[in-house]
């Protein structure tokens, strides 16, 4: 099965012959197995040229780029292979039709809000006293089916989210003082590994629907707009819960993750080289996990839970069976 593959050093990447070849700083080269590559991230500079992106684009490798700092900068796209006509018109009709894209930006957050509860009844269950939060997530669901409008529906997102994070310094047992999400830019660390964790899981969204006949730039609960693939946005609130959070939980709980993780001297808010290395590694170990899907029957990856996610939304935008998000049941 193809997976992801991380550079973290500066260097060079080309083709060579039918594959990939990466070259280091220090002039060590590693021979990368082209057929065994869904995408590749790039956590550092690297220089490239149109030979390489050639090769990747006709394997259908999705590139992402982050900076120094770890910020993400954005992803290279190969051309679409799985066009359809039919299912863009679709698409484009449940965005102009504001009825059917309320449906579906319901659809998200119901999802995103009962993965966010279990998270909360998962600590809940386990000594972490967070009764109130659960019950506040609990009555702003209660809400979402009264909605009319897809910004009344952001503004109950933002109260969901707002009593989820407040439960986060109860969760996480490190002296952590968190008190609002802040992204642009993040104010402390807790916010800096969210906004990092989260665009992993925004980036393995947009591999996913690469492999589908979506479009990544039309989507329902956020507006799509330019310089970005606003369908990853939709779907990603269903996993970050999921994926991102628990990673996030279990990196800071096991103090995986601390302060010294962290650069001291940009005010806590870049991770260090190691510390990305160590988050990238068990993301990349919970995508590899794998459930026991109700409807399938078989044995799947949290990876190709995403993927199953668009082929859903495919479903309903074809009039083939209604989407309904997928929601944590463990």
């Amino acid at each position: 099965m193809k997976g992801s593959y991380y550079i973290f050093s500066m260097g060079q990447i080309s083709r060579k012959d039918n594959t990939l070849r990466f070259t280091n700083e220090e002039g060590d080269t590693k021979d990368l197995p082209i057929e065994n590559i869904e995408e590749i991230y790039f956590m550092s500079e690297i220089t490239l040229n149109s030979s390489f992106l050639n090769i990747v684009s006709q394997n259908g490798i999705v590139l992402h780029f982050f900076n120094y700092y770890s910020f993400y900068t954005g992803s290279f796209y190969p051309k679409e292979k799985l066009l359809s006509g039919q299912l863009l018109v679709r698409q484009v009709g449940h965005y102009t039709d504001s009825k059917k894209r309320l449906v579906l930006a319901k659809k998200f957050i119901q999802a995103a809000s009962a993965n966010i509860y279990r998270n909360l009844r998962y600590y809940n269950g386990r000594g972490k006293d967070v009764a109130e939060q659960m019950q506040q997530v609990i009555n702003y669901r209660k809400q979402i089916d009264e909605l009319s409008s897809v910004t009344e529906l952001m503004g109950i997102e933002g109260n969901i989210r707002r009593s989820y994070y407040s439960a986060w310094n109860i969760i996480i047992d490190q002296e952590i003082e968190f008190d609002k999400r802040v992204m642009h830019p993040p104010d402390n660390m807790i916010n800096t590994l969210i906004s990092f964790v989260n665009t992993i899981i925004y980036s393995k969204v947009l591999t996913e629907i690469y492999h589908t006949q979506l479009n990544p730039t039309i989507s329902y609960l956020h507006e799509p707009g330019s310089r970005r693939f606003s369908l990853c946005l939709d779907l990603a609130e269903i996993f970050k819960p999921l994926i991102g959070d628990r990673v996030i939980f279990s990196l800071l709980n096991r103090n995986q993750i601390t302060e010294r993780s962290f650069e001291k001297e940009l005010n806590f808010l870049h991770l260090t080289k190691k510390a990305s290395q160590k988050i990238m590694q068990e993301i990349d170990s919970c995508m590899s996990r794998t459930i026991m899907h109700k409807e399938l029957g078989r044995n799947v990856s949290y990876q190709y839970l995403i993927r199953l996610e668009a082929y859903k939304l495919v479903k309903h935008l074809l009039g083939e069976k209604e989407y309904c998000g997928f929601e944590i049941w463990w």
